[in-house]
């Protein structure tokens, strides 16, 4: 069974388009190497997205069946949606006034625990023990195409 825990950090004042752009560098890697990544991403909203990624792995830590090693942990999804706009209006020349509209986001972070990989033994390869090889026959070698249709003509 995989935990999976999730964080959203709604109207952050940034648009969905240049978070995106940073949510891709950390999609997929672990938690460890995205803080990281993060952490040395010249962009404003890289700030932003490590504090939703600490924060979803606080939750992932209250959740019911985790195994406590925080370095099994992986970012499996990250996006930003489009926020509320706010509408401003800016003085324009000649009594006209240009709309600004100042965007926001809705920051995504989930993550989940990866399964730990456990080595399969197989009974018949541990009763061998020390025939390894031994028992495989030699294959013979394939005639060359020139050489099998002049034997048939």
């Amino acid at each position: 069974m995989a935990v999976e825990s999730q964080a959203i950090a709604r109207g952050v004042r940034t648009s969905a388009q240049k978070a995106g752009l940073v949510c891709s560098l950390i999609r997929g890697k672990s938690v460890n190497q995205a803080v990281a990544t993060l952490q040395f991403t010249p962009k404003t909203i890289a700030r932003e997205l490590a504090k939703v990624l600490r924060s979803a792995v606080a939750n992932i830590q209250q959740v019911d069946g985790f195994g406590g090693d925080v370095e099994r942990l992986y970012v499996s999804a990250c996006y930003a949606n489009q926020g509320q706009s706010m509408k401003r209006v800016r003085p324009a020349p000649m009594g006209r006034a240009y709309r600004v509209v100042k965007r926001t986001a809705h920051l995504t972070v989930k993550i989940a625990e990866r399964p730990l990989k456990i080595a399969a033994v197989r009974a018949d390869a541990a009763a061998a023990g020390d025939q390894g090889g031994a028992a495989a026959k030699p294959r013979a070698k394939k005639a060359s195409g020139k050489a099998s249709t002049a034997a048939k003509a």
